[in-house]
């Protein structure tokens, strides 16, 4: 019972710091020397990883390879939930790709926005060409960036990759790193049709609340004809970590 209090005194301790940080986040993003600069984006991500210990995740990161991350990549993912928004650029200084309409949520809209968020129409063919242009150019500044190639939150079974990564690749000779997301309670981190409230309510009570996140070894363009090939190779990897991991 006393183990018990002391859990909950300290998820509430954890709470009450998560909500001074985001309006201090806030706050910060209206200041334009600081909205946009590298300062600001290391404040995201401890702001992120705040967020995850809030939510009382147990966020684990495991390596199956050796080395090193490479200077510049382009993390990939599969999209099962909402909270690899914030927990990949907790574990990975990436600048994410994500939906247009997170630009505008309130209070997270503008942080995210500060932070050099990169935002993408996804049914819009002329937005999602933009957004390639942007992730070079991205990755051209020297940054690494991130997306998911299924092109959405598809749930916990692996959809086809669309070829916006594997362009990018290509284009710019910068490796893909793959990471693939499992959650141990999949059916209650998996996103469906819920309001976003109530998954993030799900997070905070869920019984295994455990993420892991496998970072795979880093894919060289080279040796791949055209984007549909680097990309249906690189769904045939994630199939078979979908069978190792999931099933």
């Amino acid at each position: 019972m006393f183990h018990f209090l002391l859990r909950g005194i300290w998820r509430l301790l954890l709470g009450i710091d998560f909500l001074f940080f985001t309006l201090f986040m806030w706050l910060l993003a209206w200041l334009p020397g600081l909205a946009g600069s590298r300062l600001y984006f290391l404040l995201f991500r401890r702001w992120c990883m705040s967020f995850v210990r809030a939510l009382g995740v147990d966020l684990r990161l495991h390596q199956h390879y050796p080395d090193r991350l490479p200077e510049r990549y382009i993390l990939i993912a599969n999209h099962p939930s909402a909270f690899e928004d914030i927990g990949i650029p907790a574990l990975f200084p990436v600048h994410s790709l994500a939906k247009a309409e997170v630009a505008q949520w309130w209070v997270v809209g503008r942080i995210s926005r500060a932070a050099g968020t990169l935002y993408v129409h996804r049914e819009d063919k002329d937005s999602r060409r933009r957004a390639v242009e942007d992730l070079v150019a991205e990755l051209e500044r020297g940054r690494s960036v991130a997306l998911y190639p299924e092109g959405g939150c598809k749930g916990r079974r692996v959809h086809p990759f669309r070829y916006g990564a594997f362009e990018v690749s290509l284009r710019t000779g910068v490796p893909i790193v793959p990471v693939f997301l499992h959650y141990e309670m999949q059916e209650t981190f998996e996103w469906k049709d819920q309001h976003l409230l109530v998954k993030i309510w799900q997070f905070l009570t869920a019984q295994n609340p455990r993420a892991n996140y496998h970072v795979h070894a880093p894919i060289e363009p080279r040796g791949f004809a055209d984007k549909a090939a680097y990309a249906e190779a690189v769904h045939r990897r994630y199939l078979e970590w979908q069978e190792r991991y999931l099933d």
